[in-house]
């Protein structure tokens, strides 16, 4: 059965790494549903492995765009772009370095996630309440004051687990100014050195289970199919955020939240940490 959870993580985790309702809470429900018998160790590790795929999607989908990079000495919008996302990156590497295992260790249970699905649906049904209007309309102006703010902003899933990264990075652009589809763009681009940073280096230090205790068959599906699901959702979000706002997002939240606290209350979920 193995292969089977594999694909039915991959999908859920191609499906939610990118559009703004935590990858974390439905790998949670996902794995609890199902009832995987996976050790929290090894269910921890192959989440993780498996946003890999989901990045390497948005390499593929931009290629063009992440080719430019070889101009960057030379191009000052190169330099304007990826010192801004740069930028970004660091408030999270700081955090998840120095308190990223405590994090995991005290707030990673699904009624923390649950809670942090609901209250960022209801902020993100504000935030689309209440838009300031926007000014900038490509990643390439957001400057560095900016992309610093939307970095520490993106931290609020570090912080609570199941807020998610790409509601707190999209939801802190268009707040300080972005229109949605460049905050939902810089969002992709913000995921790669922050995701792919983390995919490799739990590759590198959980590499006996990995490759041991899940198999690299598995680590392979479970990571092609959440670059494939992964590459159709971002094309799918981008169309959608050109024309659609985020309030159905923020009900569907709020609903998920809702279904994992019934699901822990009448003990169906245990409540127990994850990480």
């Amino acid at each position: 059965m193995d292969w089977v959870y594999a694909i039915i993580y991959g999908i859920v985790e191609g499906i939610t790494e990118f559009l703004p309702i935590s990858s974390t809470g439905h790998l949670i429900l996902t794995g609890n549903l199902m009832g995987v018998p996976w050790t929290k160790e090894v269910k921890d590790a192959f989440e993780v492995v498996i946003q890999g795929g989901a990045i390497l999607s948005v390499l593929v989908y931009y290629w063009r765009d992440f080719l430019k990079l070889r101009d960057v000495g030379t191009d000052r919008t190169q330099q304007q772009l990826w010192s801004g996302v740069l930028v970004a990156t660091i408030p999270a590497v700081i955090l998840g370095l120095l308190l990223g295992d405590r994090i995991q260790e005290v707030l990673f249970k699904p009624s923390v996630v649950a809670w942090a699905l609901i209250v960022g649906g209801v902020l993100m049904w504000l935030i689309e309440n209440r838009r300031v209007q926007p000014d900038v309309h490509a990643i390439e102006g957001i400057g560095l004051p900016k992309a610093l703010m939307i970095g520490a902003l993106q931290c609020l899933a570090l912080l609570w687990p199941g807020f998610s990264r790409s509601a707190s990075s999209i939801l802190g652009g268009m707040a300080l100014g972005l229109d949605r589809p460049t905050a939902t763009k810089f969002s992709f681009y913000l995921g790669v050195p922050t995701l792919g940073g983390a995919a490799l280096l739990n590759l590198i230090q959980d590499r006996e289970i990995i490759f041991g205790e899940i198999g690299l068959v598995n680590v392979l599906l479970g990571a092609g199919v959440s670059f494939v699901v992964a590459y159709l959702a971002i094309g799918w979000l981008l169309k959608f955020v050109s024309t659609n706002n985020f309030k159905g997002f923020a009900v569907y939240r709020v609903l998920v939240g809702a279904l994992i606290l019934v699901l822990v209350a009448t003990g169906v979920m245990s409540n127990g940490s994850l990480g």
